[in-house]
């Protein structure tokens, strides 16, 4: 969202406090932009303009909610005021709600058809939808009709890159780079398709544009997750090490995690779920068979399992699906509040799921594939409302998974990565979890070391596919051959054949990773064992 503060300050209708607020916001000066807006409105509570202002400073620390309120009500208003409906559209969109989203762009664009921006962000919906050809043939019109536009190219890169079309996405953030040299985003996206190699001239570019005056603390992020990969490529850790350490930080300002909170989420969860739980709620839930949730830490081989399920003939991959957590929280007293949850509500919380993920899927296999690694914090709540479901736990050695987050941009969530000690705490703490739930249901977890699919793939592979109940067939070993869309930072890993080195590419770095040595504690010690007292 973007606030217009030049007619604003030239127009004569507004008074000084809320062309000051209005200047705050553009400045970044949130605390000093909410009083004003605020008293505003007490004196002029039906100024539509000011309503869209505080809803813009609610969805920029993230409280997209309230932004949705805020706008309803200016729309409610004023039903013409095509810019906070815009504003509402990217709300929705960032509250994983892509079909209203696309319902509002509708009328946005109706309404102002010369805007690049709208038909961006529906493209953007369409993509999360699954609609990828709908996606791609939109952004070829806008970009047939103003092609200098670089954040456009390089999402049009993005859509290309989720298709499997590398190439081409290679060259559409090559063209936002032409564009605008400092776009650290489109850097960064070369870097994160992990097959793409700097040269000394790309190098130099990004160097100077992390000089540059005026970068924003955004690009300067972007650059420096690219530099590591840049400098990591070349083999030279320590220089790499700097730029991840310096883009870690810098987003770890933006982003506060609470290590504590974590923590305290899974004793509670710990206390909560024993065997008596379970057992007093058998045979309750939604009895569907159909998901197969992938989950366990980021970057520890679940887009892989994913690959390799998807190539079956009896199962269907998606995406990182945001359902469970969206179901789980809205009861506030969760996670104790699930006990008291009658059997009528777990079932029709378990069909609630169903239906939510019905439109990501796209064919009549009977199984389906929800692979958000972050579900591993709500796999009690899972087997409450869905206990047919299948759980398949992506584990990895925990220098290598740790590591390989820490040098990893996300575009979003994943608060925990952006320090070694918080890294090493929700390592931690997800094992903890999961080694209670190994305990209170023994085998109803099926869990894949990533070592092990290195070592012996066959054998990792039939045990995975019989765990979730399915006959072997030769084309979930051919994986990488399965033509299908992937949209998770190893995207491109996953079209090729297993590699080793990622078991390894810790090993260079090992100076400087005492902090997360000290967080994992014996749980490094133990691996792949689990401490007897966690």
């Amino acid at each position: 969202m973007s606030t217009e503060t030049g007619w604003m300050a030239t127009s004569g209708r507004y008074p000084p406090r809320l062309i000051e607020a209005a200047m705050a916001l553009n400045d970044n000066a949130l605390a000093t932009a909410e009083p004003l807006l605020k008293a505003h409105l007490r004196d002029d509570p039906f100024d539509v303009a000011a309503i869209r202002m505080l809803a813009e400073l609610a969805g920029r620390i993230g409280r997209y909610k309230d932004a949705e309120t805020l706008l309803r009500r200016a729309i409610e208003l004023s039903p013409g005021f095509t810019a906070a409906r815009a504003n509402l559209a990217l709300v929705l969109y960032r509250l994983n709600r892509p079909t209203e989203a696309i319902a509002e762009l509708a009328t946005v664009v109706a309404e102002d058809p010369d805007n690049p921006g709208h038909a961006n962000l529906q493209a953007a919906a369409f993509g999360r939808l699954g609609q990828f050809d709908d996606a791609i043939a939109l952004y070829q019109r806008v970009l047939a009709e103003v092609p200098e536009q670089p954040r456009v190219w390089m999402s049009y890169g993005h859509m290309l890159k989720t298709v499997g079309r590398q190439a081409d996405g290679v060259a559409a953030y090559r063209r936002a780079i032409d564009l605008l040299p400092s776009l650290g985003e489109a850097w960064w996206s070369l870097a994160n398709l992990k097959t793409v190699r700097f040269d000394d001239a790309d190098i130099a570019a990004m160097q100077a544009a992390l000089d540059a005056p005026g970068i924003t603390d955004e690009d300067r992020f972007h650059l420096d997750f690219a530099l590591g990969k840049a400098f990591e490529d070349r083999r030279d850790a320590a220089r790499a090490f700097a730029h991840y350490a310096e883009g870690n930080a810098l987003r770890r300002e933006a982003l506060p995690y609470d290590a504590d909170e974590t923590t305290g989420y899974v004793n509670r969860s710990i206390a909560c779920f024993d065997a008596a739980f379970f057992a007093d709620r058998g045979g309750q839930g939604c009895a569907a068979r159909d998901p197969i949730f992938i989950l366990g830490m980021p970057r520890a081989g679940s887009t892989l399992i994913e690959q390799i399920l998807s190539s079956h003939s009896q199962v269907e991959g998606t995406t990182e699906l945001p359902d469970i957590p969206l179901l789980a929280r809205a009861d506030a007293s969760y996670p104790a509040g699930l006990a008291d949850w009658p059997a009528e509500r777990l079932r029709t919380m378990g069909e609630a799921y169903l239906e939510r993920t019905r439109i990501q899927r796209r064919t009549d296999r009977p199984f389906f594939i929800d692979k958000l690694p972050n579900n591993w914090a709500h796999v009690p709540f899972i087997l409450s409302i869905l206990p047919n479901a299948r759980i398949i736990d992506a584990r990895r050695h925990p220098l290598g998974c740790c590591f390989s987050n820490f040098k990893q941009h996300f575009a979003r969530g994943q608060g925990f990565s952006y320090g070694l000690d918080d890294m090493g705490r929700y390592y931690r703490d997800y094992v903890r979890l999961m080694a209670h739930v190994d305990a209170v249901l023994p085998g109803r977890v099926h869990r894949v070391l990533y070592e092990d699919m290195v070592e012996d793939t066959e054998r990792t592979v039939r045990a995975l596919l019989d765990a979730c109940g399915l006959p072997f067939e030769p084309a979930c070993l051919a994986f990488h051959e399965t033509e299908r869309a992937v949209r998770t930072a190893s995207s491109e890993q996953v079209r090729r054949p297993i590699f080793r080195e990622g078991t390894e590419a810790w090993k260079p770095f090992e100076p400087w990773l005492d902090p997360l040595k000290r967080a994992l504690g014996d749980v490094l010690d133990c691996y792949p064992a689990v401490p007897a007292a966690l």
